[in-house]
């Protein structure tokens, strides 16, 4: 991937209902590459499992944020989920399938795996202050966006 087409973000409140929100904003920005119905859905998902991750595990006592840094290019996508938050102890423990620090609430532990099965690449980052950062990216199987003349509507 060369430079950004375009690029977003935003900030938002740590909390379950901004789960739904971030998934289908993140989606909604990176349509007009044109990526497939298939490249959209695996987006969603691992975007969910990202925010999800900060929601449940960066602020346990209080309410956080959460900053969603998107780079589109034209032939895939770079999403930055950050927190502030507690961060983690260990990366590579928590990485592993099943893996959970919350049992008792039945949390089955797949987050980074579900991430993993369905971006091209997933990193995880220790942020300088605090808390963590998940690198997503997707690159799209066809470069549709260049063939369409550019995907944005004049």
């Amino acid at each position: 991937m060369k430079q950004p087409i375009n690029e977003m973000e935003i900030t938002f409140k740590a909390i379950s209902v901004n789960e739904s929100f971030a998934r289908a904003c993140v989606a909604a920005f990176c349509v007009q590459a044109e990526p497939s119905l298939d490249e959209i859905t695996d987006i969603k998902t691992a975007v969910s499992e990202a925010v999800t991750n900060s929601v449940v595990h960066a602020y346990p006592k209080k309410i956080g944020n959460v900053t969603i840094t998107v780079h589109l290019f034209e032939d895939g996508v770079s999403i930055w989920v950050a927190d502030k938050g507690i961060g983690i102890t260990n990366i590579e423990k928590a990485r592993e399938p099943f893996y959970t620090t919350k049992p008792n609430e039945e949390r089955s532990g797949m987050g980074f795996t579900v991430m993993e099965s369905f971006m091209d690449n997933t990193e995880v980052f220790v942020n300088e202050n605090k808390g963590l950062t998940v690198k997503l990216e997707k690159f799209f199987k066809r470069n549709q966006f260049a063939a369409s003349g550019g995907g944005f509507n004049a």
